[in-house]
């Protein structure tokens, strides 16, 4: 089955929700980056939460960025429109034991930190937003940081479940928002249902599609769109040449007295691009081509 993500509107109350299921995804993230078991659940959190923060996007993306303070550091996490997903941990390699059989995520991303998410249009400006952690459970966090810095309350729920090699078992999760016409008693029977189900992944693992844990939630649903995601990343050599053009003449100048060609290698999917030594001159000849009709 391939990872998808879908938008769904329940017919008998005031709410929208937004599912994914993506263990493909995550487990080709845990492959490139060769991560923990705890750092894979907590990049798949995130990359669940982007992807379900993407599910309204025309064009553009979106990066979900979580530094909580906790021994994984950063985590870094982006969608685009068309369903394409990567994203980091910046300690990759950080171990931490299962706690009550669970993986402790939240001590391992810790909570004295922020969320902070960049939306980017593809317009001239970019919108920008956060706030504070409140568990470094991500979930939580995601919930809190929509219902206080963008005043959409919301509900969220994310997991991955882990195997005992450290594969991806399955992950996924959905984020359920309330519209401006609902009443006291559907968010009242929300919040009861809510606190009624189990963890996600239990549902996933036992083979219980994600659209299917919406409607036992909410009854009758209409499923608004279902579109694919999958790990790509949007790195390539062209990028990375623009990227050594804009170090400038002295830095290329640089590379080349080293009399070697140079390797860079993305941080986000490990793919590793070389430029030899005769690229790396016409790439200097552009800069000072760009610099002489400039001045």
């Amino acid at each position: 089955m391939v990872d998808y993500l879908i938008r769904i509107l329940p017919k008998k109350f005031n709410f929208r929700a937004f599912g994914v299921f993506l263990p493909q995804t995550v487990e080709e993230a845990r492959r490139r980056q060769s991560l923990s078991p705890v750092a894979v659940a907590a990049l798949g959190r995130a990359l669940a939460g982007v992807a379900l923060l993407s599910a309204d996007l025309k064009i553009g993306k979106i990066l979900l960025q979580i530094n909580g303070g906790g021994p994984l550091g950063e985590i870094l996490a982006e969608a685009d429109y068309q369903g394409n997903l990567r994203g980091l941990v910046k300690n990759p390699q950080v171990y931490l034991p299962p706690e009550n059989k669970k993986l402790p995520v939240g001590k391992a991303v810790g909570k004295e930190g922020f969320i902070n998410v960049i939306r980017d249009y593809g317009l001239k400006e970019i919108y920008q937003s956060s706030s504070d952690l409140i568990s470094g459970e991500i979930a939580e966090d995601l919930a809190y940081y929509l219902t206080t810095s963008e005043q959409v309350p919301s509900a969220c729920a994310l997991g991955v479940l882990v195997d005992t090699d450290g594969s991806v078992i399955t992950a996924g999760g959905f984020l359920i928002q309330k519209l401006p016409s609902a009443e006291d008693h559907e968010v009242s029977h929300l919040e009861k249902r809510l606190s009624e189900i189990k963890p996600v992944t239990d549902y996933l693992s036992s083979g219980i599609k994600i659209e299917e844990l919406l409607h036992e939630i909410f009854g009758e649903i209409e499923i608004l769109e279902k579109r694919e995601v999958r790990f790509k990343c949007s790195c390539s050599m062209n990028r990375v040449e623009e990227a050594l053009v804009a170090l400038g003449k002295e830095e290329l100048e640089d590379m080349l007295r080293e009399g070697k060609p140079v390797e860079i290698t993305c941080e986000f999917c490990k793919e590793k691009y070389i430029i030899n030594i005769e690229r790396l001159r016409k790439l200097l000849t552009e800069v000072e081509r760009k610099k002489g009709s400039s001045d």
